[in-house]
């Protein structure tokens, strides 16, 4: 309930007692189908004697008797619900309702009573203490055993079926066993899983010698040149090489200043 609003205890004044009763599943979802002023059906009380038990039984409406849509058929619902009266054992029940903000309430004269929408806190009314409780039981009859058998097997089909294809299906998307990336990727990895690694002068000569060609190299390129794995290539070009991380030569490798033009340094020192 919300915490704002006044209960209305007009129900609570006028002493009105009120029945609390159980019904089936299928009974609530088809009073929920009723149109127009929402009557579903009529109860009947019959008292046998003067100190009979009273006899009650609701009858449903003929026009909601029919369930559309279990297992793609048709269903009839039994009419005739038998009440089983219990008590309300020595418990304070009550009954309550909530009418939400701008929402109109229809009174039993048939006149309309409401707001606009955000005029008002939410109504709360008691409209009466329980002071019978009771079970609405269906009568067993053919129908109704027809209703809980298709229940039954509509709720034990499994959410998934397998189906089997007579062709194969060509407007699809067909799975494949592996994609081409994945094929390109494994390629690549055992290729660089092969390479060796050289001994270390080996590849400082092979460095110095791409170098002499070209100021600037991705490591791509040192790679095809080297044939060493990236991560030991690498190793040794830190040593040697700087890594451009910006300006027009970005994600490129160059020799330090000191070991460039090594060459024509040696034919000096001679």
């Amino acid at each position: 309930m919300s915490e704002k609003g006044e209960v209305d205890l007009t129900g609570a004044k006028q002493n009105t007692g009120v029945w609390l009763v159980k019904v089936p599943k299928y009974l609530s979802q088809q009073w929920a189908k009723a149109t127009g002023r929402g009557e579903v059906g009529k109860i009947r009380i019959c008292k046998k004697g003067n100190q009979g038990k009273a006899e009650v039984s609701f009858t449903l409406n003929e026009e909601l008797t029919t369930i559309e849509g279990i297992e793609d058929k048709t269903v009839s619902v039994p009419r005739d619900h038998p009440f089983t009266m219990q008590s309300v054992g020595g418990q304070m029940l009550a009954v309550f309702t909530e009418t939400s903000s701008g929402q109109s309430e229809e009174r039993s004269d048939g006149s309309c009573s409401g707001s606009g929408a955000g005029a008002g806190p939410d109504k709360i009314a008691l409209e009466g203490v329980v002071v019978q409780r009771a079970e609405c039981r269906t009568a067993v009859s053919e129908s109704y055993m027809k209703l809980k058998r298709l229940q039954i097997e509509e709720s034990s089909k499994p959410a998934r079926l397998s189906q089997q294809l007579l062709k194969p299906v060509t407007t699809n998307y067909k799975p494949v066993a592996n994609h081409e990336y994945n094929r390109e990727y494994e390629r690549k990895k055992k290729e660089e899983g092969k390479r060796a690694r050289s001994d270390k002068q080996q590849v400082l000569d092979m460095l110095f010698s791409a170098f002499e060609k070209h100021q600037y190299y991705n490591i791509k390129d040192l790679v095809d040149i080297t044939k060493q794995p990236v991560t030991y290539l690498k190793e040794i070009l830190r040593d040697i090489g700087i890594y451009n991380v910006k300006g027009t030569h970005k994600n490129t490798w160059e020799l330090k200043p000191e070991y460039r033009h090594y060459q024509a340094e040696e034919k000096t020192d001679e």
